[in-house]
């Protein structure tokens, strides 16, 4: 696979470069440039984060890859990662959930009401959207969802319960999948709706995690939801669903975090001793470190594969799987090789005297945990690729 940049795309990544260095003089860029944060740094959700989204959207960088008539600029694939490549390296937020899952998913499959409504506030910014698909019995089974959509004159009224709702403290637009049909099989009987978070029959509760990250429960009474905020077809959701979480992978799991990461804890192993010399001089450790470094290398190409199929228009649906197995639990072989390599000072966390990297890798290690349950669990990702990549049967 060829994967050297062209004299465009060089000129491009150039262009961002440039475009966040002067970002970085901004007042406010200690708040959305935090390359040492974890997975939250990617969220717009600070009114910082959204002013920083709304000047690259008037930079024309959010919705490159959409087709003009929908105000992008019909760029391939490549310049959407090579951007978000550059942010992801300098802790910036991501462009999002709105650009590839939603927006992605609305050109494919949305009205003419919703596209018109819902694309130009993606492209400018103006928009942050939460998704509504795990439940406390339908996690990893997303199609065992049980959130029930009543047909109602003119619509549908929405009762029951949704959680791990990473963005629903801040967002202003749910995209929910709800049960249209209880009486079909589980896939077959599902719908996606679009619900303004300010809904009074919304309530939303916090839910602390491990990682310091906050996610949401939100509970569902009597919502009513007009048929015009209804995406596509009754009862076709369930594709819509696998569509914008294989967008979701391949906008939000960047590699170069990963790269960053490991290069900053060889970094600290080259400054760290244990018993008068360098911990990297134990051969253990040197054997530990060739390791991650071919495993950041697969990493990159796994990555690479997820790009040159979106490039060509396809949903990379087994590459975005494979490469978000892959990283994630990449993400969490570091983590625990940091602690073990720095020992007992490796489990200080952030604030407390002689913390390595002011306890980055205490917290990297609960961190990253919860990287391999967001975007669909690794039991998820594992199934998608023996199914749709290797043929697979159903048990």
């Amino acid at each position: 696979m060829d994967f050297r940049l062209s004299e465009e795309e060089r000129a491009f990544v150039a262009e961002v470069t440039a475009f966040l260095d002067e970002e970085a003089r901004h007042a406010e860029a200690h708040d959305f440039m935090a390359p040492d944060r974890e997975a939250d740094s990617m969220l717009a959700d600070s009114p910082a984060r959204r002013a920083f989204n709304k000047r690259m959207g008037a930079r024309g960088y959010l919705g490159m890859s959409w087709d003009g008539v929908y105000g992008g600029s019909a760029r391939p694939g490549i310049y959407e990662y090579l951007l978000n490549e550059e942010l992801a390296g300098r802790g910036a937020p991501l462009i999002g959930k709105g650009v590839g899952c939603i927006g992605k998913t609305l050109i494919r499959h949305g009205s003419e009401k919703l596209k018109a409504e819902f694309l130009p506030q993606i492209l400018s910014a103006d928009v942050e959207f939460a998704l509504g698909y795990s439940e406390p019995n339908a996690g990893s089974d997303l199609a065992a969802l049980k959130l029930r959509a009543t047909r109602a004159d003119g619509g549908w009224v929405l009762d029951g319960q949704k959680t791990f709702t990473t963005s629903a403290h801040f967002a202003d637009w749910y995209w929910v999948a709800a049960r249209t049909d209880p009486n079909v099989p589980k896939h077959k009987g599902i719908s996606v709706f679009l619900i303004p978070m300010d809904h009074p029959g919304l309530t939303i509760q916090e839910i602390k995690t491990m990682g310091d990250h906050r996610t949401n429960a939100v509970f569902f009474d009597n919502v009513e939801v007009g048929d015009d905020y209804l995406v596509g077809e009754v009862n076709k959701g369930w594709t819509y669903v696998c569509e914008a979480l294989d967008f979701e992978r391949f906008t939000f799991f960047t590699v170069n975090p990963i790269i960053t990461k490991f290069r900053v804890l060889l970094d600290l192993l080259k400054r760290t001793e244990r018993g008068g010399r360098c911990v990297v001089d134990d051969p253990l450790i040197a054997q530990q470190i060739g390791r991650l470094a071919a495993d950041v290398e697969a990493a990159k190409m796994l990555q690479r594969r997820v790009i040159v199929a979106a490039s060509k228009g396809d949903v990379p649906a087994v590459e975005a799987a494979m490469y978000k197995l892959f990283s994630t639990q990449l993400g969490q072989r570091i983590a625990d090789f940091a602690l073990d390599a720095l020992g007992p000072q490796g489990l200080l966390s952030h604030g407390a005297d002689g913390a390595p990297d002011d306890g980055k890798w205490e917290h990297s290690y609960r961190a990253t945990i919860l990287d391999t349950i967001g975007g669909g669990s690794s039991e998820v990702q594992k199934n998608i690729i023996a199914r749709r990549g290797l043929g697979l049967p159903l048990n």
